[in-house]
């Protein structure tokens, strides 16, 4: 008897290796939700418990020299991700598209949601307090699931119909834009300081 895997999903996890850039990081993130008043309303407005740059900025390697750093090693674990995706490019890169910083106060959390027009998507923690916010990801499968039973309570990843992961400070997690994923709420007293990304082709 063979039983194979069809249409993986792949989640890449690395460590970005760079601890006093992610103390850089944590100062940077922290200037801006202290000055970008833009971002700090719209926060507001759309109900996010913390701040985020997202709707407010999208020049942040060219602001500040240290996104432009976090930049480049990011290319990097990208190129390696497209490669582990069987991508064929024709002869071009993915290109970072946004980039944007999340602080998320104790308590908050992001519903679940995809990143349209993107190719890969991803996150590099700054900051993770214990319980603060870990991510989920949901089968794609799951609305063609109908009359499936539950999966065993330890079934291995590829079968789960969710998966999460507690990321650690300096946890660069990537994955295809079209997964779907959110924010589980955060339990920690201190906030969560993370930078999203999208790259396109």
């Amino acid at each position: 008897m063979i039983v194979r895997s069809l249409f993986t999903t792949p989640l890449y996890q690395a460590e970005l290796g760079e601890p006093a850039l992610l103390d850089e990081l944590a100062d940077a993130v922290r200037m801006l939700a202290a000055e970008d008043r833009a971002g700090r309303a719209w926060s507001k407005e759309k109900g996010y418990r913390g701040y985020t740059s997202y709707a407010s900025l999208n020049d942040l390697p060219r602001r500040d020299p240290r996104f432009s750093d976090l930049a480049r090693l990011l290319d990097k674990h990208v190129v390696a991700f497209a490669k582990a995706c069987a991508f064929d490019l024709a002869g071009r890169k993915l290109k970072l598209d946004s980039i944007w910083v999340n602080v998320l106060k104790p308590g908050g959390a992001h519903s679940g949601h995809i990143h349209p027009h993107s190719v890969v998507s991803g996150t590099v923690y700054v900051e993770t307090p214990l319980g603060g916010g870990a991510i989920r990801f949901e089968d794609p499968r799951l609305p063609l699931l109908m009359a499936a039973p539950p999966r065993a309570e330890d079934a291995p990843d590829p079968l789960r119909s969710f998966v999460t992961v507690e990321p650690r400070p300096g946890t660069i997690l990537l994955w295809e834009s079209w997964l779907r994923h959110e924010v589980l709420p955060s339990t920690a007293k201190a906030e969560r300081i993370s930078i999203s990304f999208n790259y396109r082709w």
